[in-house]
């Protein structure tokens, strides 16, 4: 960074974007609002994770991925796993056939714990497995498809599938995963009870800390050479390609990290909402997530932290006045975004606000990080990396 004269990833802009969401969140947010809403804050936050993540895999690696509910879902179960088995102790589950499993499998005739089940037991092993598993998943997908070249619209549309696959074999084994019902009933983290009023507030501010991290780690990749190769890999991937870097092994890594990002979304959400269910993993819920992206900005960190928050406001207000037309609204948000202002709430900052902010920062604030490094015009793409 010495050569922009900064010895720091963060930009004065960037820091003040993160004071200012940290403030909303940590002190306005929680202030202003009672324990019920600010639950559902909680919980439009853990879609933010996802967010965060497609916007370092699609709007700065240009890999669309419509399947990021998958990841979302496996963090979610992973962390549901735990908390199941802690709320199935042969005390609490003394009533059923065989005591000490959860209860759908008492409700399927299976009388033992499945050995996949057995490592739920341990909360560090559960911590672990949200993170690493999604990441597993992604990429064994990620190498299989990216070292074969396949991108743009043919990846969309398997990630997609894959959604649905993993809505059916959720769906398909109620048996060990609770079926379309999914894992409900949960109670207790390490015996302190998550379902009391005081927990939530505690788990918001968790949720609120990891997020602030989660944006510090994708302000970290944006600004390092591996950012500056995934902006000029989406724009020109032939030319960093026969600069001698290998593009799938960069895509495989993005990908990944967007997985376990949603993948924390998906535990906080277990944690905050007391359960997790398949409609959470298909392709409904992966479509929306893309849109939070999309109306806060692809290419703005902050930007698609904000446009979670007012999407998934948006959609609560509008069901709870018009609950049978609410999706056609998120529909009409979307195409409303995509036609007016493409580069969503960070593309309405940057043209109407950055300009007036230039003179605080010197002029740095005229470009935003909605609008990412432009691509080597030289014949070496290794140059905007360097």
């Amino acid at each position: 960074m010495t050569k922009t004269g900064r010895t720091f990833f963060l930009r004065p802009q960037d820091m003040i974007g993160i004071a200012i969401l940290a403030i909303l969140l940590l002190v306005v947010l929680p202030l202003t609002l009672d324990n019920f809403r600010l639950q559902f804050v909680g919980k439009y936050l853990t879609y933010a994770f996802v967010a965060l993540g497609l916007v370092l895999c699609w709007g700065y690696a240009g890999i669309l991925s419509l399947g990021q509910g998958v990841f979302f879902g496996l963090g979610g179960y992973c962390m549901a796993m735990f908390l199941k088995l802690e709320a199935s102790s042969v005390e609490n589950t003394k009533i059923q056939t065989t005591p000490g499993i959860p209860d759908f499998m008492d409700w399927n005739q299976i009388t033992q714990l499945p050995w996949f089940w057995e490592p739920f037991h341990h909360l560090g092993f559960t911590i672990i497995a949200v993170l690493v598993v999604p990441a597993i998943f992604a990429f064994v997908v990620g190498f299989a498809m990216f070292k074969r070249r396949v991108g743009g619209v043919y990846f969309a549309i398997i990630t997609q599938a894959l959604a649905a696959i993993l809505t059916i074999l959720i769906v398909g084994q109620q048996g060990y995963t609770g079926g379309i019902n999914g894992i409900t009933d949960l109670r207790t983290l390490n015996g302190w009870d998550i379902r009391t009023d005081s927990a939530k507030t505690i788990l918001y501010f968790v949720c609120v800390g990891l997020l602030l991290a989660s944006i510090l780690l994708a302000y970290f990749v944006k600004s390092s050479k591996l950012g500056r190769i995934l902006v000029a890999m989406r724009d020109k991937e032939d030319r960093v390609r026969f600069s001698g870097y290998d593009v799938s092994n960069f895509k495989v890594f993005v990908f990944c990290l967007a997985a376990s990002l949603s993948a924390i979304g998906g535990a906080m959400f277990t944690l905050q909402v007391g359960f997790m269910s398949p409609s959470f993993v298909g392709i409904v819920p992966s479509i929306e997530m893309v849109i939070y992206t999309a109306v806060g900005g692809r290419l703005s960190i902050l930007g698609a932290i904000y446009g979670t928050l007012l999407v998934n406001w948006a959609k609560t207000s509008f069901s709870e006045s018009f609950p049978e037309l609410w999706l056609f609204g998120l529909g009409g948000l979307f195409i409303a975004v995509v036609l007016t202002f493409p580069n969503g709430i960070a593309g309405l900052y940057q043209t109407y606000v950055a300009p007036r902010l230039g003179p605080l920062f010197g002029g740095a604030a005229k470009r935003s990080d909605a609008t990412p490094p432009a691509p080597p015009s030289s014949g070496h793409a290794p140059a905007a990396a360097e």
